[in-house]
């Protein structure tokens, strides 16, 4: 099945979806004069501020999710919370609405397995077609078309988009396998290990503030030996700032939602997951604050430090 002469969809415009539904138009897979750009959002402005920020692109703003599926032969939805997935896709005007013979849903959220094969299951019932498609990246990534594709369910699909949308919001797209659930379980192991890895860095630097050491030196050291990672060669940077930039990239939020479904696949298959469940009671912690970047999860462990270190008591009363 080919849609390459059909309209295409995007519902969900919040930090990742405007960076991918971007990449659409710049690369010219749609937004052109003879294959539009549909989109919606839950919140009418930011549909409105993404079309006037192409104005000589064919983007046409819907009324609803359902109206983007209809006029679409394919639809992306990436909406921030399994919450806000399941009320864009169930409601009366909402994207399972829309869906009839023929139709593709792609669902690139991090939700849930059981998530996405409700979404699967409904969606195959009205005759459509579902891809299950979460992102390993953030923001910068989004906007750079370097996303990295976990996907699962419909081949047929994902055969129809690799190189007609994927190819250039993703640098690589993984086809895992036919049953929906995949992409979501290889997702929860890359950010728990993700969100561990930030974790145990975060405390390395607040060890390192402590001990009278230059955080930006030990940002380089690490960069430079076997534990380099790009992670900590965006991050490090910044938290070792004075005060430390927790400018969102990837939403804390985000982040530790990810990891507590992490430890709950791991409780479900019987694998000891202790490290990722320490890291997942900070990040729960850490959330309970601003709404930053996962990042300030450093911010938590010098709170948790300040009881009994005296640079972390120094630090979070200046703070």
């Amino acid at each position: 099945m080919a849609f390459s002469t059909e309209p295409v969809g995007f519902i969900g415009l919040g930090i990742m979806g405007i960076g991918m539904a971007s990449r659409l138009v710049s690369q010219g897979v749609a937004g052109t004069p003879t294959r539009p750009l549909i989109v919606w959002n839950r919140s009418p402005s930011k549909s409105e501020t993404f079309k006037s920020s192409f104005p000589s692109s064919n983007i046409v703003v819907a009324s609803s999710a359902k109206e983007v599926v209809e006029k679409c032969g394919v639809t992306y939805s990436m909406l921030s919370t399994p919450e806000a997935a399941a009320e864009v896709f169930n409601s009366e005007e909402g994207t399972l609405a829309g869906v009839g013979a023929g139709k593709a849903i792609i669902d690139c959220a991090t939700l849930a397995e059981s998530d996405h094969k409700t979404m699967s299951e409904k969606t195959i019932e009205k005759g459509g077609l579902y891809l299950e498609a979460p992102v390993s990246g953030s923001k910068g990534p989004a906007a750079g078309g370097s996303l990295i594709f976990l996907c699962g369910g419909s081949k047929e699909v994902f055969d129809s988009v690799l190189d007609d949308g994927l190819h250039v919001m993703g640098k690589k797209s993984f086809f895992l396998g036919p049953n929906v659930g995949v992409g979501t379980k290889a997702k929860l192991v890359v950010n728990s290990i993700m969100g561990t890895m930030l974790a145990a860095f975060s405390e390395g630097i607040a060890l390192t503030q402590a001990v009278g050491l230059d955080a930006n030196t030990m940002v380089e050291v690490i960069g430079l030996g076997a534990i380099a990672a790009p992670m900590y060669g965006l991050k490090g940077p910044k938290i070792a700032k004075e005060p430390s930039d927790h400018t969102v990239n990837f939403p804390l939020k985000h982040a530790h939602k990810d990891m507590k479904l992490a430890k709950d696949l791991a409780s479900q298959v019987g694998v000891e997951y202790k490290v990722n469940n320490a890291a997942e009671g900070i990040f729960k912690r850490a959330r309970e604050g601003e709404d930053l970047d996962f990042s300030a999860v450093f911010e938590q462990i010098h709170e948790d430090s300040k009881g009994g270190c005296e640079y972390s008591a120094k630090r979070q009363k200046k703070e």
